[in-house]
């Protein structure tokens, strides 16, 4: 999948690096949004996508927005992140599509004249055809919907709202897959997403204080304002290479002193305990962590990409009286967690 950020492709010629042509798409059919998470309402959008590029010779693209438009218009309330925009360019990718826009989103962008977005899809963007949900809006004012862009003259399909096979039928959206992940229903929300939910960072450094409790954590970077998940959880873990493909043995191989771990659920992966919060009892309550204590393991993993798969969820972040408490609770946690393993392979 190739990637663009949309000022690069409507960017003049007198401002692009000397020797440097403006960069032309192939003929594409295009979708657009925000694409939170992947779930199967919007991989209903993308297999629409992908039908009508085999069928026209088009070349199958998304539009998605950074940061996404809530979080421009008031970042303290917006929704928590699904996915961020590396985990967004994996997923859409391995859906089968070969061109992914991202949009900047911001004062110039939103000020955007239905007229002249729809200049910018046609024109610059060389899109031949639509696929767009049935409430579609853009443009300033949100004044252009579809039947704006068929007057214009492209192609539009509508796709209509996605429902789940439950007897009530529900719209599956962003939503309610944040919703079932905040309370912890993490088979519900999976149902919705047709995948198990997960995580993926780059190792950094931390403050060591599991360490100093003698439970070492892996600090997995989140990219993003904050996570939909809070709370104490099993996981299991895979190292990924640049391309997204999981590294055979890559955590294993790095174990030191024959302590080698867990073994997960999952090929090549390491059971562990998560804590994803704000941990209250640290006194850092505003900024978000995603930390893993991998039991019975000892590695040096600063540096590596995680993928971290959420199991269970065991319950929400505690705020404990002192070191000692805080310490009892952890090993309380890691004990129950590695017993709900057991329980999974017996």
């Amino acid at each position: 999948m190739n990637t663009y950020f949309l000022e690069q492709l409507i960017a003049s010629p007198s401002t692009l690096p000397a020797g440097t042509n403006p960069i032309e798409l192939a003929p594409c059919v295009l979708t657009i949004g925000n694409f939170d998470g992947v779930h199967l309402g919007h991989q209903a959008m993308l297999a629409q996508v992908r039908d009508i590029a085999d069928t026209q010779s088009l070349n199958p693209a998304v539009m998605i927005f950074e940061p996404q438009p809530r979080e421009f218009f008031s970042p303290a309330t917006a929704p928590a992140r699904l996915t961020n925009l590396a985990e967004k360019q994996a997923l859409l990718s391995a859906y089968g599509v070969e061109t992914l826009i991202v949009a900047g989103f911001d004062s110039e962008f939103r000020s955007l004249s239905a007229q002249a977005f729809a200049d910018l899809l046609a024109l610059r963007l060389n899109v031949k055809a639509l696929v767009l949900g049935d409430d579609f809006k853009f443009g300033h004012d949100r004044t252009g919907d579809s039947q704006f862009l068929r007057e214009y003259g492209l192609d539009v399909t509508n796709l209509h709202t996605i429902v789940d096979s439950t007897s009530k039928a529900e719209r599956i959206s962003s939503t309610r897959v944040r919703d079932l992940l905040l309370t912890g229903d993490i088979d519900a929300a999976n149902t919705l997403l047709g995948r198990d939910y997960s995580i993926t960072g780059l190792v950094v450094s931390g403050d060591k204080i599991g360490r100093s409790m003698n439970f070492p954590t892996a600090n997995v970077a989140l990219q993003r304002i904050q996570p939909a998940l809070h709370g104490i959880f099993a996981v299991d873990v895979v190292s990924i290479d640049d391309e997204g493909e999981v590294i055979a043995n890559g955590l294993a191989s790095r174990a030191i002193e024959e302590k080698s771990g867990i073994s997960g659920l999952r090929p090549e992966s390491l059971f562990g305990t998560a804590n994803l919060g704000t941990r209250p009892s640290v006194d850092k309550e505003h900024e978000w962590r995603l930390e893993v204590h991998f039991p019975e393991f000892q590695a040096d993993l600063y540096g590596l990409t995680l993928q971290v798969r959420f199991l269970h969820f065991l319950h929400g972040e505690r705020r404990y009286e002192n070191f000692e408490a805080l310490k009892s609770g952890i090993h309380s946690d890691v004990k129950e967690l590695v017993e709900w393993r057991s329980q999974q392979i017996d």
